[in-house]
């Protein structure tokens, strides 16, 4: 084995091991274990379409690390349930102090939510786009195009995949899994966080790579242009 893949194989059993850790410490006593066991179905399920991205598409570091980070955060708000993470207690205990300002922000709505939806399209937009580059071979503006419409249509099946469960469950259950806490566009909302949290993503991507990649420009163009009908039959036969 080379130096470069025992240092990745030694990256990804450190972030495996530590995610592991993580969900077996908040697993012990979440405050509400149904919900709990709700929100770890996805996991369950992200986990197999991991394992199957590391067997055949391998991530790099990076990647790997921004999924690791989603992931824990997404632990915490099923530990807690997401309208329930007490984000703003703990910001009060770090900083020593209970203003005003914060006391109204304890009073109001729960954000985490929305802030996880928001590192969901900041955190997996560029692992998203690995993906395609590397088994859709996108290039120039596709290679940006395609993460961000993957990250809302993605973030538009959550949402129906909650609506469903609420619907199916019904009760306290079916409340605390959907976490609209009373607002009729929450969906809407999630999904715009999504969308800009990608978009932010992709535009430092688009930054470093335009600064970085010398034939950034002629890929693009590449990317944008018509294949004529012949040129088409003959990369369809060459394939």
């Amino acid at each position: 084995m080379s130096a470069v893949n025992a240092k990745y194989g030694r990256h990804l059993l450190w972030l495996g091991g530590g995610f592991g850790l993580l969900t077996v410490l908040l697993g012990i006593a979440p405050w509400h274990r149904q919900d709990w066991i709700l929100e770890n179905a996805l996991v369950a399920a992200a986990l197999l379409v991991l394992l199957t991205i590391y067997r055949h598409l391998p991530f790099s570091r990076l990647s790997w690390s921004l999924v690791f980070i989603f992931l824990s955060l997404h632990e915490v708000g099923a530990h807690y349930t997401y309208a329930e993470v007490p984000y703003q207690a703990w910001w009060q205990q770090l900083t020593g102090a209970a203003s005003e300002g914060a006391g109204a922000l304890a009073a109001g709505r729960n954000h985490f939510d929305r802030a996880i939806h928001f590192c969901y399209g900041l955190l997996l937009a560029y692992p998203i786009r690995e993906i395609f580059l590397r088994l859709a071979r996108a290039r120039g503006f596709w290679s940006y195009f395609l993460p961000l419409d993957l990250t809302l249509s993605t973030s538009a099946l959550y949402e129906l995949i909650e609506w469903g469960a609420a619907e199916a469950f019904g009760g306290d259950l079916g409340i605390a899994y959907l976490g609209t806490q009373g607002d009729p566009w929450d969906a809407q909302k999630d999904m715009a966080m999504a969308a800009l949290g990608a978009l932010i993503a992709l535009a430092i991507t688009f930054a470093v790579n335009f600064h970085y990649q010398r034939d950034f420009a002629r890929e693009w163009a590449e990317s944008l242009r018509i294949v004529a009908e012949e040129e088409a039959a003959a990369e369809d036969a060459a394939r």
